[in-house]
């Protein structure tokens, strides 16, 4: 009998907070907007229809409307928005869904496509997701996924770090904990997707302060909601250092501070009979060396 994946994520918390900022999210939406502009570039060359699709983590539209400005939505159906915040949905036109990523109420091999933007990396379980949204697709249905990595906001941990260490004597968590790209790839895999692939696109925003970053990430809903929170609350000296700390080390020549954001995108294939598969050991006709026209020389062998 396996095990229930760790409770990473307070879900009711993160979801309030999504609410909270709902009504500003426009205001900070750049990475969103990027995610979901990368979807839909990666659905023009594909030329197929999908009926239906559904948009993941839809937040305020974003992928719509870019959808919109492509000659990819001659090819797409029905696009489906679901979030877990109700708010997020709100005033919005077309099919809405109020749903929680780690339980989608999607039956199986009902959707042609599912885009997931930025959402992701916000559940206990990141390959149970996947496999839900696999099973929801039909054969030779089209995931595609966006999340953030583990170079995430790697210049604010650092700093909270330091300055806890520095005034308590021992840091704990205060920022999420992102995906390392090298398993990215692997998550579609485990998941049961064909064809799977993995890119990481790392942004770089430049901030006047460290504070005006703060501000986005409250305006995103991108704010901590770990279920084992920090015991103790960020005080007023602490955050201080921390800015000073982030400010002597990242600082570039205009004053202006970086901050890294590393986006994953996941594409991969709900499994079909049609799609390439890879051949079985042994079962090649032609010997690698005649097919480059090159002659074979035989690897020396260690001798006892």
């Amino acid at each position: 009998m396996s095990s229930a994946p760790p409770r990473l994520f307070d879900r009711s918390l993160h979801r309030k907070r999504l609410d909270r900022a709902a009504a500003g999210f426009s205001q900070a939406d750049f990475l969103h907007r990027r995610a979901a502009e990368d979807a839909v570039e990666r659905l023009e060359p594909i030329m197929r229809d999908f009926p239906v699709a559904v948009d993941l983590s839809a937040r305020r539209g974003a992928f719509r409307e870019a959808l919109a400005q492509s000659d990819a939505r001659n090819r797409i159906g029905e696009v489906i928005e679901v979030d877990a915040s109700p708010a997020m949905l709100a005033g919005r036109r077309g099919p809405r869904l109020v749903a929680d990523e780690e339980a989608l109420p999607f039956a199986p091999g009902s959707l042609d496509l599912a885009v997931s933007t930025l959402g992701l990396h916000w559940t206990n379980d990141v390959v149970g997701a996947l496999i839900q949204i696999r099973r929801a697709l039909r054969p030779d249905g089209l995931f595609i996924g966006a999340f953030l990595g583990g170079s995430t906001l790697f210049e604010l941990r650092r700093s909270l770090i330091d300055a806890e260490t520095e005034i308590l004597g021992g840091a704990g968590s205060r920022v999420s904990p992102f995906a390392d790209p090298a398993d990215a790839a692997g998550l579609l895999q485990r998941a049961g997707f064909a064809l799977p692939v993995a890119d990481v696109d790392r942004v770089s925003v430049r901030y006047s302060h460290p504070l005006k970053l703060l501000a986005d990430l409250r305006q995103m809903g991108e704010t901590n909601a770990l279920s084992e929170r920090h015991p103790r609350a960020l005080t007023r000296a602490l955050l201080a250092r921390a800015f000073e700390l982030y400010v002597e080390r990242f600082a570039e020549p205009d004053g202006r501070v970086p901050a890294t954001f590393e986006i994953l995108t996941l594409t991969g294939w709900a499994p079909h009979e049609s799609q390439q598969q890879p051949l079985k050991p042994g079962s090649a006709k032609m010997r690698l060396a005649d097919a480059l026209g090159v002659k074979e020389n035989p690897l020396p062998r260690d001798e006892d």
